[in-house]
């Protein structure tokens, strides 16, 4: 007869308690390990436990690179599918918060695919002025009122308020509440960038434009494009797998564009389009959408003729592009930081 010796919730770690929620009902003794090494005994089998965090990609790639053990598991908030790929690459054991587990550890053998990824409550207090507001500072911009506020065209209240929001979220600091000293700074880019991202991915669905285009090269075309835009004094910039291919080169084509206008409609997009003779058609591999916030139209800068949109949101938009546009992103922000 199968009974479970479970151990209460109360004492085990994060990453301990994940991985308990995934095993089945037919396994018997569960017991936290002894001493001070993280992990589970299960029927008699030591499992270590490594809590890797959110689950990005580069959250798991260093960690891989250092080769754990078998009979270690990986555990997360919730694997990236670029995680997910990597770590099946690797072949290494892991599971998640949502209960979704590839593990095969001795005769216990676990797959299961989890429930959907949930929306933290803190990421909707994200507003636009908070996104704008990292966005600045990822880019560098001095954490002040009077700094942000220039770099995103945003209100000197709104820029107060998102910067304490950011505080109180640990993903700034400062040295004094008042005086010079008082500026934030950003101790941890990628927790800031990583917050930031979910945020992004978040917000309402932008409204959006797909274009028929005929272009062979697609950046060489969009180059042609941007011409037309610079031309009626409309702002634009590339965001995405276009952008990335000109901050840090990774993927080996690109078959679409998306790049952000300076537009608040379907109607004005499709003006837009109309006024470069391009037509709507579904499935088209250029994609208008307006700027998403102002410190994208505001921080975005001209690369080799093309106006790309600040790192971060390329970034964040990549992620929303599949495993591929994961490693795209990872590769992103080696590359800004000179890694």
């Amino acid at each position: 007869m199968n009974s479970r010796n479970l151990p209460t919730s109360n004492g085990l770690t994060r990453g301990e308690r994940a991985l308990l929620a995934v095993f089945p009902a037919s396994v018997e003794i569960i017991e936290p390990l002894s001493g001070q090494d993280s992990g589970l005994v299960v029927n008699g089998h030591a499992i270590g436990v490594k809590w890797v965090g959110q689950g990005h990609l580069g959250d798991v790639r260093p960690v891989i690179n250092d080769r754990p053990g078998e009979d270690v598991v990986l555990v997360a908030r919730h694997m990236s599918p670029g995680a997910r790929k990597a770590l099946s690459e690797g072949g290494l054991n892991w599971a998640d918060e949502s209960g979704a587990a590839e593990i095969s550890i001795g005769p216990i053998v676990i797959s299961r695919t989890g429930s959907p990824k949930k929306v933290d409550k803190t990421i909707k207090r994200w507003s636009p002025a908070v996104i704008s507001v990292a966005e600045a500072l990822l880019c560098g911009t001095h954490g002040t009122q009077s700094a942000t506020q220039a770099a995103t065209g945003l209100s000197a209240g709104s820029c107060t308020n998102a910067l304490h929001f950011l505080s109180e979220q640990t993903l700034v600091e400062s040295k004094a509440k008042r005086g010079p000293a008082s500026a934030r700074y950003v101790t941890n880019p990628r927790a800031l960038l990583t917050a930031y991202a979910e945020a992004v991915a978040g917000q309402p669905p932008d409204i959006e434009v797909q274009i028929g285009v005929t272009w062979q090269d697609m950046i060489s075309g969009m180059a042609e494009l941007g011409h037309h835009f610079d031309s009626r004094a409309t702002d634009w910039a590339v965001t995405g797998t276009a952008a990335a291919a000109i901050i840090a080169p990774y993927l080996s084509s690109v078959a679409r564009v998306t790049v952000y206008v300076d537009a608040q409609s379907i109607a004005e997009l499709q003006a837009l389009a109309s006024s470069a003779k391009l037509r709507p058609i579904q499935d088209g591999r250029l994609m208008l959408k307006p700027f998403p916030t102002g410190a994208v139209q505001h921080l975005s800068n001209v690369i080799d003729g093309l106006h790309i949109a600040p790192w971060p949101r390329v970034y964040a938009d990549l992620l929303g592009e599949g495993v591929r546009g994961e490693e795209a992103a990872e590769h992103l922000f080696e590359v800004v930081h000179g890694r």
